[in-house]
């Protein structure tokens, strides 16, 4: 009996990164923020690396050439596995534009045989320039910003991710119980 509980503890504390790729304003951080409260409810470990916070204080100086959003990219994954590694959910809502830069991410945790899924929160960016939460859509639009993800700067969408959410036609509730879902599929949740 003593082994079981031990069995079921483990499991309860196996750990993983979700990353949330998707447009500025797509809901990833949206999404992050209720899925985190509902696993924290059940008692999981959880962290939220949101992107602002992350160029805030351990990427701060890069800027948005494809070098330095590599580099938030990797600095952000060797985080999330780390975490990851040492049993907290780490949930990622960052955007990541290039295939690439994702996929080194994914092979670091592969490496490690720690658990990652990719989430593509797919949001037109019609919408997500509806949206625009943090203005940067009405700024690239009066001119005052360029290099805007989607927009005049390329994003290369997950082609076979673990989920794809199309936020525009549900809650979040409903979103971040999708991803709770694929948590609990592979066993994580």
């Amino acid at each position: 009996m003593t082994t079981d509980r031990y069995e079921e503890r483990e499991h309860v504390t196996t750990g993983a990164t979700v990353w949330l790729t998707g447009l500025p304003s797509a809901g990833k951080t949206t999404i992050a923020t209720e899925l985190a409260g509902r696993l924290r409810a059940e008692g999981r470990r959880v962290e939220v690396l949101d992107g602002d916070e992350i160029r805030e204080f351990l990427s701060a100086g890069l800027g948005f050439a494809r070098e330095d959003r590599h580099t938030n990219v990797q600095r952000i994954g060797f985080v999330a596995e780390l975490l990851a590694r040492n049993g907290v959910l780490a949930l990622v809502p960052v955007i990541a534009p290039y295939a690439d830069s994702r996929e080194a991410v994914r092979k670091r945790h592969a490496a490690n045989g720690t658990p990652y899924l990719e989430v593509h929160v797919a949001t037109p960016v019609e919408v997500c320039g509806e949206r625009d939460v943090k203005g940067l859509y009405a700024r690239q639009a009066a001119g005052e910003l360029t290099g805007l993800t989607g927009v005049d700067d390329p994003y290369e969408e997950p082609v076979a991710p673990d989920l794809r959410i199309e936020t525009q036609g549900q809650s979040v509730t409903q979103s971040a119980a999708a991803v709770h879902a694929l948590l609990g599929e592979r066993g994580l949740a």
